[in-house]
């Protein structure tokens, strides 16, 4: 009997123990819990920088979005304004002597032939216009100049030497602005050579000959609207090009 007494006691101690651990876990419980909500700054810092993030990400998909919206309205408009290709209908010809060789990506084109022996190079540029610093000033020499290219001729010999013509051609005429001799052996102080005078300072006669040397040689005014009309229609599509490269680096 007296065992089963030790044996009730100790029991109704360890119950006792139990029952006082078990209020303290849940005291601590609510303790915890509570210095949580009274310091709320402990966790916002994580919801507002995961909050910040997804609207930046959303605003810049957005703006990435409409960007490639106006890429799109472009390319389509400069499809739509690619004119037909005039190029094989003149060279088959036998009007346009020159053969082309356009890089795509290139603001140039390069024309080639041989005459006579002699080695004949044009380069043509797309037309452009300078911008003036008052845009409400623009004069009729502005205007000529969007209808003009212009064209560097080199007449190269055998020798190596050549005659080089700064040219600007218009629909229907030549205008010859430079002259220049080049010699074949490069000379790093061949920017100083003296290039010779002004050419509108050359006598009438000797002017009139030169653009008829030009003439025999293929460049002449017959042939400026086939390549005003190329280089325009290589404009337009350099410029598709560019925008596609834009929508690409957009989407990638």
């Amino acid at each position: 009997m007296v065992f089963a007494l030790c044996i009730r006691r100790s029991a109704s101690s360890l119950a006792s123990v139990c029952g006082r651990v078990a209020r303290a876990q849940a005291v601590s419980v609510v303790v915890n819990r509570s210095s949580l909500v009274s310091k709320p700054s402990l966790l916002r810092p994580f919801f507002v920088s995961r909050v910040s993030l997804y609207s930046t990400a959303t605003e810049r998909l957005k703006s990435d979005q409409t960007l490639l919206q106006v890429i799109d309205s472009e390319i389509k408009d400069a499809f739509e304004a690619d004119e037909h290709d005039l190029v094989e209908e003149i060279t088959d010809s036998g009007d346009f002597p020159f053969k082309i060789e356009d890089n795509p990506g290139h603001r140039t084109v390069t024309l080639t032939r041989e005459y006579n022996g002699e080695q004949i190079q044009v380069e043509v540029s797309m037309p452009g216009l300078a911008m003036n610093e008052n845009e409400e000033d623009v004069d009729d020499n502005e205007e000529s100049n969007e209808s003009s290219i212009p064209l560097v001729v080199t007449v190269t010999k055998k020798s190596g030497l050549g005659l080089e013509f700064s040219c600007t051609a218009s629909p229907g005429e030549i205008v010859i602005d430079g002259l220049s001799v080049k010699h074949s052996e490069s000379s790093s102080e061949e920017h100083l050579a003296y290039d010779g005078p002004d050419f509108q300072e050359l006598d009438e006669n000797m002017r009139k000959s030169f653009h008829k040397y030009l003439e025999n040689r293929g460049i002449k005014a017959s042939a400026t609207d086939f390549l005003y009309e190329y280089m325009m229609k290589k404009d337009s599509k350099e410029y598709l090009r560019w925008l596609k490269n834009l929508k690409n680096f957009i989407q990638e």
